[in-house]
């Protein structure tokens, strides 16, 4: 219960007035704590199992780092990096990756067509592009998907499936609930594809 709590806080205090999100504060943020080493210089990761930043909406991003920061989502080594960070340097972190264009990877692996093609089906039967919407591009607090690492996806969407992994609400632990690894495999193709 005392989580709860320490998010509703924290989330309250976000909704406080303070200074504006600051893109250029956040860059020097990012640099200043080596953020670009595990998530790309361009917000691109090029790291195994770690996600794309560049182009994620602020808000998903702010929520995110919230959320590692409290503890109320796991994910070391995020958890102890986001350790004594203010709500306004999270702020000008989310704005400054929010503000890159977002792309896949340079690692990228070549499209596969057949798995490409039933990611697309599922995806159109689970009625992802109705929350991520049609170009899975995110909004709010809900994950820009197009073009994220392919493996980050897979082990995300496993996670969900499996409730290792909540967010705010369980909307997406419902969603994966029971969808089989090869399904998760498509749809994880399918989106990194994008």
């Amino acid at each position: 219960m005392t989580r709860v709590w320490l998010l509703a806080a924290a989330l309250c205090a976000a909704a406080l007035p303070a200074a504006a999100q600051d893109a250029i504060r956040g860059a020097a943020l990012a640099e200043a704590r080596g953020c670009g080493g595990c998530h790309g210089p361009a917000g691109r990761s090029a790291v195994e199992l770690v996600p794309s930043l560049a182009g994620q909406p602020a808000e998903f991003i702010t929520l995110q780092m919230i959320l590692l920061r409290e503890g109320l989502r796991q994910a070391p080594p995020m958890n102890q990096l986001a350790q004594g960070l203010e709500d306004q340097q999270v702020e000008d972190l989310a704005a400054y990756y929010a503000s890159l264009p977002a792309g896949p990877a340079e690692d990228r692996a070549a499209r596969d067509a057949a798995l490409y093609a039933r990611g697309q089906a599922l995806s159109a039967q689970m009625n992802c592009g109705v929350c991520h919407l049609p170009d899975f591009s995110g909004r709010n607090q809900i994950p820009h998907l197009a073009g994220q690492r392919e493996d980050f996806l897979r082990h995300t969407l496993a996670q969900y499936r499996d409730s290792q992994r909540r967010g705010t609400d369980t909307n997406m632990n419902a969603v994966m609930y029971n969808v089989p690894d090869d399904a998760i495999a498509a749809l994880a193709h399918f989106m990194a594809q994008q």
